[in-house]
């Protein structure tokens, strides 16, 4: 394969795919940020999805200046594709990306996408622009294809070279070069989808079906807590059937699962269907924040504490663990709903960026060591490092080594909760 490969957005998607296929051939990699690609310079990926040694090892020319993109023949866009407010895409990254990737295409080129978006997003709003900034016509004077991202950050074991990938292309020419790319460096193989709008789909439907089975088990733990039922017991007695899906409640948040629905629901609605089962799960998975936060309120009332003026901490605000990205954390919706109450909230995390974390949220991270004891507890992200400290380390972070700990993804032995704790878990 004889192909001058760009990344265009090297963030938790297209740094791994760069640093995968500098490994055997000699890559672009654009991004916007100087500050990204001055540190991926210095070997340092702040994401912590790339080690150092493979980030100086891989072949890779980082650059902010997109006119490095013409000596290229096959590029990638890995770009962000958040929602807005309302809930709607924001095809704003996609779009810049487009019209820089088009001001400097060559004829000839291949553009694959690998940003989630809803069927139809690729042909209809990138195509175009490419066309426009480029004065080349797609199909003729260059090539489209979407291969969709499954980079799952913090998994060292599902990596890309090691999950199939998609391929898609605008005709089954395109389409072979496309698997041909790919194929040199992917491992597990390529599988070609039969158009892009089928690629783009099963993306989108991937971490719909999470959100949807990710609701059912919310929903469970919510009607369970009523029937004063272990969620966690049941899951595990259920889970012992050999058709059991192994899903477990928990706040929904990130860059994908809690994004990517809305991508579908809002195509939907633009062809006259409202979707019911996709926006309901949606709803339910939205409103957990609110749902732990007064749980834990109704467990320190019945310890008759003092709810106004009361402490709490917060371990973990990333949206997920052993991972330092905040983007669509919904932890900051627990903290919201206890600040409503009156409560002082110190937050903690071992990983996040304390610049991000005011940035994002408005929130000045604590050093673990700094912490303040407090009435409560709220495990919020299970980080290795937390969970391996385990019981222990309540004594310190509690008052008098007293007091309610909230274990949202029941990681602590709950028959090792020390005496004078009161646990509650999803």
């Amino acid at each position: 394969m004889d192909k001058k490969i760009a990344i265009v957005g090297l963030g938790y998607v297209g740094l791994p795919v760069a640093v995968e296929f500098g490994k055997n051939h000699r890559i672009i990699g654009f991004d916007i940020n100087e500050h990204r690609i001055n540190t991926l310079k210095q070997g340092v990926d702040y994401t912590n999805e790339v080690a150092s040694n493979e980030l100086v090892n891989a072949d890779i020319a980082f650059t902010t200046d997109s006119s490095a993109l013409r000596e290229a023949d096959f590029i990638i866009v890995a770009v962000p594709t958040p929602i807005n407010q309302n809930n709607q895409p924001d095809l704003t990254p996609l779009i810049k990306a487009s019209e820089t990737v088009g001001s400097n295409l060559s004829k000839g080129a291949i553009v694959v996408y690998e940003s989630t978006v809803y069927p139809g997003a690729t042909e209809e709003v990138c195509l175009p622009i490419l066309e426009e900034k480029s004065g080349l016509k797609g199909g003729e004077d260059f090539y489209i294809g979407y291969s969709p991202e499954r980079i799952n950050p913090g998994d060292r074991e599902r990596t890309f070279r090691t999950i199939t990938k998609v391929v898609s292309g605008q005709n089954e020419k395109v389409l072979e070069e496309i698997a041909a790319v790919y194929n040199s460096v992917v491992e597990a193989g390529v599988y070609r989808a039969s158009s892009i709008k089928v690629a783009e789909a099963a993306k989108v439907i991937e971490n719909t079906q999470r959100d949807v089975n990710i609701a059912l088990m919310n929903e469970l733990a919510l009607i369970f807590d009523r029937l004063d039922i272990d969620t966690e017991e049941v899951l595990k007695a259920a889970g012992t059937k050999w058709n059991f899906l192994p899903f477990s409640p928990g706040l929904v948040g990130g860059h994908c699962i809690g994004v990517d629905p809305y991508y579908l629901t809002s195509k939907a609605e633009s062809v006259g269907y409202h979707p019911e089962v996709i926006l309901s799960g949606r709803r339910i998975n939205g409103n957990m924040g609110k749902f732990i936060a007064t749980s834990l309120i109704k467990q320190m009332i019945h310890k008759k504490m003092t709810i106004q003026g009361a402490k709490v901490t917060i371990l973990g605000l990333t949206f997920k663990e052993n991972v330092p990205d905040l983007r669509n954390s919904r932890v900051i919706d627990v903290i919201n709903e206890l600040k409503e109450f009156g409560i002082e909230v110190q937050v903690t995390d071992a990983l996040s960026d304390k610049e991000d974390a005011y940035k994002e949220y408005g929130i000045e991270l604590i050093d673990y060591s700094n912490l303040e004891s407090a009435d409560a507890v709220i495990f919020a992200v299970p980080h290795h490092i937390y969970i391996e400290k385990g019981w222990n380390q309540f004594k310190k972070l509690l008052k008098d080594g007293k007091g309610v700990v909230v274990d949202i993804k029941s990681k602590l032995p709950k028959e090792e909760c020390p005496e004078g704790i009161t646990l509650w878990r999803l």
